[in-house]
């Protein structure tokens, strides 16, 4: 089995924190292994609970259109959240939470190596951006831009959350926008 298959077994039965008491199922993430591009989404939904992948309702629906748009394909990157498990009624995580599940990303992020990870949302943000040394500011500010990691020779690019697209529809714009430059960033 593969570091992230183990890693992802750790997680299916992980009671770190009370998020396991009513999860469906925790959500490890899934995609291409081998990618040069991660993206770190906050916390799985409704949807995600429900089937135990990444991604698969409305806002997994326009970051499939996003990565089509911009010459990607979603098998050929791997998507997964900093929180594993969803948080009741798809509040936002908690510190606890976050802090309780984030040693699953780190070891997933190792074992990955992406030369791109682009962050959706403000939770998956502030903790990449922190977890390498850099400032959270709102992602209105600084979507798109590209923070350089020379020491793990990584790029990290902060997006907004799909959802936002949903409850915002000018967001689609520059959320297409932002992809292309993510997949610039692997060129």
């Amino acid at each position: 089995m593969s570091t992230l298959g183990k890693i992802g077994d750790r997680v299916k039965n992980c009671t770190r924190c009370r998020l396991h008491l009513t999860r469906k199922n925790a959500v490890p993430g899934d995609g291409n292994e081998n990618t040069e591009i991660m993206f770190v989404g906050e916390a799985p939904g409704k949807n995600e609970d429900e089937v135990g992948r990444p991604f698969v309702g409305r806002a997994g629906q326009f970051l499939d259109f996003a990565l089509a748009e911009a010459g990607l394909d979603r098998k050929d990157v791997f998507i997964t959240n900093v929180v594993k498990c969803r948080p009741p009624g798809n509040r936002d995580p908690a510190d606890e939470e976050i802090e309780s599940c984030s040693p699953y990303l780190d070891e997933q992020i190792e074992a990955i190596k992406p030369g791109v990870i682009c962050t959706l949302g403000k939770f998956a943000t502030g903790y990449i951006l922190s977890s390498y040394g850099f400032e959270m500011e709102p992602i209105s500010r600084i979507h798109g831009r590209i923070y350089a990691v020379p020491v793990a020779m990584m790029k990290i690019i902060p997006m907004y959350h799909p959802a936002a697209t949903i409850y915002n529809p000018s967001l689609k714009g520059q959320f297409l926008e932002d992809m292309a430059v993510v997949a610039g960033a692997i060129k």
